[in-house]
């Protein structure tokens, strides 16, 4: 062989040989500065936080994704099914399916526990899921009043096992845990209080009686310092803090249902989206004077902050959309569309949110 075509036959080996290392490296790689959006009627969806496009969706057969949660190294997907009383974990890589794991009827809330090894949700057997419809005069009509207790269910993290189940209240909405991890923080919504569990046993160490500052806890959220908790009551349109012992500190009338909260990451603010009013509204967190609002969607259920903490999208499941304020202007820069009932939403890398940090 002649050393020109020894040098040319080099050349084509290595290219294909970088050429392969390329591909592999795309095939593996986890991806960064993405978002990810449970939707309701089935799919995932996979935002480009650079571009604010959406570069990826999938429909895997019988999902109906609610509550997500992304593990602390960005691999893997957990969504919670509302329809085949499952989870199921995907390869954030690609979002193929790798496990289905039984939870039980109606889950809805994911929550990965501050030392990355556990998973919680919660279920909620012979719920219908949703607000209690109002009767002729205005009164609310509990349908759910006699079902069954909701139940937390936990699973290992890397192998899914399921490590502990254990009942809650009635109706067991948002779950967050105490900045220690040692206990686990559950909203009643049916029963106007939050409980309060020992980690490592699921054990009762005290129920929490909201009643007299509102109605239908549904978001609970530690603050970024670990000495407080934000509460939003649906019911009633009211914000609480309670300090580290769980006594309430301050409370303010929010707009009309909120759900989502979440602090940012210095712990400055508190960030509410009310779902029937359309609007993010922002708190000072000190003392609960409103800062500022935005309009948004309809029923924006959860949002979660950019990694870089420049901006805010905000899953809007009536409207189909998601919206993209900027967080120090409360101005909304943009919205994507075309997505079905999204519901939840969290980052890589993870960011703070109604979902995601702290």
């Amino acid at each position: 062989m002649s050393l020109r075509r020894y040098a040319v036959w080099a050349v084509a080996v290595v290219a294909v040989v970088a050429l392969a290392v390329i591909t592999f490296m795309r095939l593996t790689r986890t991806p960064r500065n993405v978002a990810y959006v449970s939707e309701e009627d089935g799919e995932i969806s996979v935002i480009d936080l650079n571009t604010m496009q959406v570069v990826k969706r999938v429909h895997p057969k019988d999902i109906a994704p609610r509550g997500l949660g992304l593990t602390f190294d960005g691999k893997y997907l957990f969504t919670a099914n509302k329809d085949t009383a499952d989870g199921v974990v995907f390869d954030a890589r690609n979002l193929k399916v790798i496990q289905r794991v039984p939870i039980g009827d109606n889950p809805e809330f994911v929550k990965l526990h501050p030392s990355g090894k556990w998973l919680f949700t919660s279920f909620e057997p012979g719920s219908s899921g949703g607000p209690p419809k109002e009767g002729p005069a205005g009164t609310e009509t509990d349908d759910n009043a006699d079902e069954p207790r909701s139940q937390i269910v936990s699973f290992n993290v890397g192998d899914w096992s399921r490590v502990h189940a254990f009942p809650a209240g009635k109706e067991t909405e948002a779950i967050e845990f105490s900045s220690d991890g040692n206990q686990l923080i559950v909203a009643n919504e049916a029963q106007d209080n939050l409980g309060v569990y020992e980690i490592e046993t699921g054990r009762l160490l005290q129920n929490i009686s909201l009643a007299t500052y509102g109605k239908r806890p549904r978001g609970v959220k530690v603050s970024p310092q670990g000495d407080s908790y934000a509460v939003t009551m649906e019911g009633s349109g009211t914000l609480l803090t309670l300090d580290q012992n769980f006594k309430v500190m301050r409370t303010v009338s929010t707009a009309a249902k909120p759900y989502g909260v979440a602090f940012d990451r210095l712990g400055k603010r508190i960030f509410v989206v009310a779902a029937a009013a359309r609007k993010l509204q922002v708190y000072s967190a000190d003392s609960l004077q409103p800062l500022g609002e935005v309009a948004v969607g309809q029923r924006c259920w959860h949002f979660t902050f950019t990694p870089d903490d420049s901006k805010i999208l905000l899953a809007c499941g009536r409207s189909n959309n998601v919206y993209v304020v900027d967080v120090n202007s409360y101005q909304t820069i943009s919205v994507i569309g075309g997505f079905q009932t999204p519901w939840g939403i969290v980052t890589y890398p993870r960011a703070f949110g109604s979902l995601g940090l702290p």
